[in-house]
């Protein structure tokens, strides 16, 4: 018996770890090693809605030239796709993991139809990345929400494979966006996305990209969230995303309600060998523990099965500050 397999939009993953969307995801190689290694699923690395679009756009300099714009267009729009959907079709001929592919858009529009493709092209599931930095200040909150679920929906429509959504951690409420999001019978959710951030050289007096990997103190927070959203909408699966970098990291999500783990910093920072660890010690931890499967401990400490939920709702440190020297 398997005794890590686990459930994850529907699908049967031989164990909870996912390797994220990145660069360790963007190869036939690469993936095959992946599973060698032990991960129970792949999302493959984002088709881009600006890559595809911004392509066909600089077709527009043929404007004196219809017919070869039209075709360009064509071409340019099937080409970037078509590289995609081979790699879907080569990875379910040559591996058995499943596959989620990733779609990283900023709303609604042409890029559906993308996603339609996707799922003829043999892909499990689908992951749908949405963010759109908000820099004007008269754009309200409600608006950017309308969006960001209409694109949601929109995508449902267009597809029957399970649909995940990727969480931004920028949310007033992360509850109601996620039972927003379980109205429109999305299956599951990503807890949280990454994004690019600036930092500045205090020397050269220039821009430069903050540190792209994660680290395990950014877990306390995925916990919370995890924690409390597996709480209230039960029945929706979440993925956690950020900051595992143990097998131990994983143990702690799945208590709090995830039934899977992205993970990618971990495995650039210390290789694939870094999964058989993970996945040694969760089995260790389950025998210790007298667990024969993962659904017998997977939410047992979310906010809805412990007796205090003080510790998932506390955000202040003055109580615990407030009497050190």
């Amino acid at each position: 018996m398997n005794r890590l397999k686990t459930k994850y939009l529907g699908l049967n993953l031989k164990n909870p770890i996912i390797l994220s969307s990145s660069g360790l995801t963007s190869s036939l190689e690469r993936i095959k090693s992946a599973e060698e290694a032990g991960v129970g699923a792949v999302v493959l690395k984002s088709i881009f809605e600006e890559q595809i679009l911004s392509e066909v756009a600089n077709v527009d300099s043929y404007s004196d030239y219809p017919e070869a714009a039209d075709y360009l267009r064509e071409y340019m729009t099937d080409n970037s796709l078509g590289n995609y959907v081979k790699l879907i079709q080569d990875i379910k001929r040559e591996c058995t993991i499943p596959v989620i592919a990733s779609i990283n858009c900023i709303d609604g529009g042409h890029w559906v139809d993308f996603a339609q493709v996707i799922e003829t092209a043999g892909a499990d599931a689908i992951e749908i990345n949405i963010f759109h930095l908000p820099t004007d200040k008269d754009l309200s909150s409600e608006v950017i929400e309308k969006n960001y679920l209409d694109t949601i929906g929109s995508i449902r429509d267009a597809i029957t494979i399970p649909l995940s959504v990727k969480l931004a951690s920028g949310f007033t409420n992360p509850l109601s966006i996620v039972r927003e999001i379980y109205y429109r019978n999305i299956q599951g959710v990503v807890l949280f996305n990454r994004f690019y951030a600036p930092d500045i050289d205090i020397e050269d007096m220039t821009m430069k990209s903050a540190g792209v990997f994660s680290s395990q103190t950014e877990l306390p927070n995925i916990i919370r969230w995890t924690g409390l959203i597996s709480g209230s909408f039960p029945l929706i699966d979440i993925a956690a995303s950020t900051g595992a970098h143990s097998g131990e990291d994983v143990i702690k999500l799945m208590l709090a309600g995830a039934t899977a783990a992205e993970l990618c910093s971990a495995i650039y920072e210390k290789g694939l060998s870094v999964i058989p660890e993970m996945l040694e010690f969760m089995k260790e931890w389950m025998t210790r523990h007298s667990f024969n499967d993962t659904k017998s401990f997977v939410g047992s400490m979310n906010v809805a099965n412990i007796d205090s939920t003080v510790a998932y709702e506390r955000t202040q440190f003055m109580k615990y500050y407030s009497n050190l020297r």
